[in-house]
């Protein structure tokens, strides 16, 4: 079962005006992925993701220009080896370090959906796993920095769609971070569980200003409230409330996680498979986050690729936590370059496909139709 070829395809659509949505990052203005597909001598194909990056071309060329040709006529169900490979001229020295990891992740998990195609297996059974439920929580480009009463009213809407968890964005400023959240808490009660995430944009004053007042309402994670390099900042601020600090979706590999849970500051890990290195790298991840007694709750972007091979990983954990579901308001690459990722449950939980491999469809012909846009995805 060798490799015949791999490709990567980056993909961007633009959002529209009315679906913009500022955050910590910027007001949203398109949504991209890159799309690698690989495919066997056998005639099996497929297919992976790797994060954009914010530079979608640049991960593309990355993948098509140096990558494939260290795996092409690699063994397919060889996923160490290939991993090895590229650990070595991309990680261990002389490589592009952050970019190279985002790239091998969409080979990294086109080869397990390989190896599982080829077996006959749902991808979660091949990782040990078995078709039971994970607690979802309402997440993606959404619940961003807009008047109270309109977040009041797009919590509401997810509620009665069955969440019971939604993650609101911070990161604005700490008075009006609170007073979202207060009003999100006191519209929707005790029974709705709030996560927030600051994307990185908080000083250190403003992180401890903020965490005993959402421990005040309740708050279960303050996520990635800091630069993803302030090791001593988040010490800091772990030790002002109870609130368990979330990060990891700017973290790589499992020698990163590592260092990011040693000292016990941050308690939710998050990494995200198609930036870690893939579902090799992400089965480390879970097994160091074991070993300290934490549930990992991956971040999730981009394609349905990526979101159905979440929950097939999350699936074959003992330490899983939330699966991070996709309400952004542009949603085609969930919805229209992909088929449905996953099967939703009332009780706001996701079970994985039962299909052969990852289990999704690819539109190829929605794919042609939105190629690369060369400019930033925030303004």
């Amino acid at each position: 079962m060798r490799i015949r070829d791999v490709r990567a395809i980056p993909v961007s659509v633009p959002t529209p005006p009315e679906s913009q949505v500022s955050m910590g990052f910027g007001r949203s203005v398109k949504r991209d992925a890159v799309l690698v597909r690989i495919r066997t001598e056998d005639g099996i194909t497929g297919w992976g993701e790797s994060h954009h990056g914010r530079s979608p071309g640049t991960i593309a060329h990355l993948v098509n220009a140096a990558l494939a040709p260290l795996v092409t006529g690699a063994d397919a169900a060889d996923v160490t080896g290939v991993n090895m490979v590229l650990h070595q001229a991309q990680l261990t020295g002389l490589g592009l370090g952050t970019a190279a990891a985002i790239a091998m992740s969409g080979i990294d998990i086109a080869l397990w959906d390989i190896r599982a195609q080829a077996v006959g297996w749902p991808l979660y059974r091949l990782l040990g796993g078995a078709r039971r439920a994970v607690d979802a929580y309402a997440g993606g480009v959404a619940l961003g920095y807009q008047p109270r009463g309109d977040l009041v009213d797009e919590v509401a809407t997810l509620r009665a769609g069955g969440f019971r968890a939604v993650k609101l964005r911070i990161g604005d400023t700490p008075h009006d971070d609170l007073a979202r959240v207060a009003a999100v808490r006191e519209a929707h009660g005790t029974d709705l569980t709030i996560l927030t995430d600051a994307n990185t944009r908080y000083s250190v004053a403003d992180a401890l200003t903020v965490a005993p007042v959402l421990e005040e309402y309740g708050v279960a994670w303050l996520e990635e409230p800091l630069s993803r390099y302030d090791v001593h900042g988040y010490r800091q601020v772990a030790g002002a409330s109870r609130v368990p600090l979330a990060a990891g979706e700017n973290h790589y590999t499992r020698y990163e996680f590592a260092g990011l849970l040693d000292g016990g500051a941050v308690r939710v890990p998050q990494p995200d498979i198609s930036k870690v290195g893939g579902l090799t790298e992400a089965l480390k991840v879970a097994a160091l986050a074991s070993a300290w007694r934490l549930s990992i709750s991956p971040h999730t972007a981009g394609t349905g690729i990526n979101m159905a091979a979440t929950v097939h990983f999350l699936a074959a954990q003992d330490n899983a936590g939330y699966f991070e579901a996709d309400v952004s308001r542009n949603a085609a690459l969930r919805t229209e370059l992909t088929s449905q990722p996953y099967e939703w449950r009332p009780d706001g939980s996701v079970l994985p496909l039962d299909r052969p491999g990852i289990g999704v469809q690819i539109d190829e012909e929605f794919l042609a139709a939105h190629p690369l846009i060369d400019a930033p995805g925030f303004a």
